[in-house]
């Protein structure tokens, strides 16, 4: 089984400080190991840290203290030593992020949002639209390509957003709230969406969620509480 790990979190100590130099401790001790095609739910209530955890294995925030390893095919990151450079790389390539808002950019078009972390990873423009036409059509919204994101609705612009998430073929998808800001027929519809990619693509999903529908489709269910994993 240890041949199929992807990312481990070894005592991973986050706080932050407020605006008046408070110190609040968010996750105390976070040990995790995630494998090659794990379907996992965070679940927990609102500020117990399952955002910021979400953040640090995907290497956009650093841990206090602690350790996050990812073993990819051509060895191991860490990311605590980790050129900042290299790191940024590995995120194109190898983690997809889907957020509860699609955090599209307004002024391009649906099909535009997607090339772009395909340039970024240095794809060619032909290449690059060909991936992200293919994409938009699996999630059943290359009808509305050449629309900006304000021509959509919220299912839709979910729906672009998952398929920028899979441009760069990551082996890692990490969602925060995913179906959070969709009513119940849209967050329906891209719960067996993400299914359908998950099973096609053999994806390793890490959701963090506080719908039941959600945790409910997942391999396992780890619930947070006071900044740890029970």
């Amino acid at each position: 089984m240890s041949e199929n790990l992807l990312i481990e979190a070894q005592n991973v100590f986050k706080s932050y400080k407020t605006k008046l130099e408070k110190v609040t401790p968010v996750l105390k001790g976070i040990n995790l190991k995630i494998y090659r095609g794990d379907f996992i739910a965070l679940v927990g209530p609102s500020g117990v840290g399952k955002s910021t955890l979400l953040h640090l294995l995907g290497s956009l925030d650093y841990p206090d203290s602690g350790t996050i390893l990812y073993f990819s095919n051509s060895g191991i990151i860490d990311y605590s030593t980790e050129n900042p450079a290299n790191l940024s790389k590995h995120r194109n390539k190898s983690i997809g992020f889907i957020f509860q808002f699609s955090n599209l950019l307004p002024e391009f078009t649906a099909i535009e949002n997607v090339i772009i972390p395909a340039l970024i990873a240095g794809n060619n423009f032909k290449t690059a639209t060909n991936k992200a036409l293919a994409l938009l059509e699996n999630v059943d919204v290359a009808h509305r390509k050449d629309h900006k994101p304000s021509q959509l609705s919220g299912g839709e612009q979910q729906r672009v957003a998952i398929a920028r998430a899979l441009i760069n073929e990551p082996d890692l998808i990490l969602a925060d709230e995913p179906t959070g800001n969709l009513d119940s027929e849209n967050a329906k519809n891209v719960l067996e969406l993400i299914q359908k990619l998950r099973n096609q693509k053999n994806l390793t999903f890490v959701v963090a969620t506080h719908s039941a529908d959600v945790a409910g489709i997942a391999q396992k269910k780890l619930v947070m509480k006071d900044g740890k994993i029970l």
